[in-house]
């Protein structure tokens, strides 16, 4: 069911620290993806450590898939906007992920999975996002949750912006995961030509923009398909105003920072060398969940 809400008004809106490009990469047997947030800027977009976007109709882009993998110290989220892959992990979970669905892991202390198509032709698209654990939970149990489309809340302003809240809340909406230590925000917005979208967030979250259709206005700042903005970090703020020109479509993502160390090696991400080597110690020794 999607609610009509009224349009929030932003009175100062954050501008554009910068805008960055992808960088196009492979990963897991060979998918082609554009990695968007890189290991570079995990400390000024803390507490998001990575945003891979995929999108290919080609099945050699991506029909070789994420054989089996580990994970430990952070969560993964995947939004698949067309396409069908499946989860399975050494917890015992096991999921299809379809058109407009979400996938949340939480890895905790430690997982293996793997992420496999399960089409051989047609459009695979969507994004994974990799959210930090604080330091407190990242030895905790793994979680895992499929999220069909139609169980992802959404809501339409006054203004015409159609949005689904993934993770957070906003407009009085509450989506569809809630994480106390890094209060993460997670949007999918569409908005026509010409229509504008208020979005308040709090002064001390670290947040981006990224369109995947169209192109945006961000506070006179022209951010153009396929570049993350970041926002600026203003303490008079009180959140983002965003325009569209034309028809666009965009993700925004917005968390409280841990403001804690950051230690990755692949795909483990804790706090300390020590603990890395540790993480990779208890993979090799089956340690993690079965």
């Amino acid at each position: 069911m999607t609610q009509q809400v009224t349009n929030q008004r932003v009175s100062r809106g954050r501008g554009v620290e910068r805008l960055v490009n992808g960088q196009p990469t492979t990963d897991g047997a060979g998918v082609k993806i554009n990695r968007v947030l890189t290991q570079p800027l995990q400390r000024r977009l803390d507490p998001f450590l990575m945003l891979d976007a995929f999108g290919s109709d080609k099945p050699g882009d991506y029909i070789a898939g994420f054989p089996e993998h580990p994970h430990r110290g952070f969560e993964t989220i995947t939004y698949m906007l067309t396409g069908s892959m499946r989860h399975k992990d050494s917890a015992g979970n096991e999921g299809l992920i379809t058109d407009g669905g979400v996938q949340w892991m939480t890895a905790g202390r430690g997982v293996a999975h793997s992420e496999m198509p399960e089409q051989t032709d047609g459009l695979m698209e969507g994004f994974q996002l990799w959210l930090n654990l604080p330091s407190t939970d990242k030895m905790m149990e793994p979680w895992y949750r499929d999220i069909p489309t139609g169980e992802v809340p959404r809501f339409t302003t006054t203004s015409g912006a159609q949005v689904k809240v993934i993770a957070g809340a906003t407009h009085g909406v509450e989506g569809a995961v809630q994480r106390s230590g890094t209060e993460p925000l997670y949007l999918d917005v569409t908005l026509p030509a010409n229509a504008s979208f208020d979005l308040p967030l709090p002064a001390g979250h670290n947040a981006f923009v990224y369109p995947y259709r169209g192109h945006l206005v961000v506070d006179e700042s022209c951010v153009p398909e396929a570049r993350m903005a970041i926002l600026a970090n203003d303490a008079d703020a009180d959140g983002v105003r965003i325009v569209a020109p034309k028809e666009s479509r965009f993700i925004v993502v917005a968390g409280r920072p841990l403001n804690e160390p950051i230690a990755q090696y692949g795909p483990f991400v804790m706090n300390t060398q020590a603990e890395i080597i540790q993480a990779m110690d208890d993979y090799r020794a089956g340690r993690f969940a079965a």
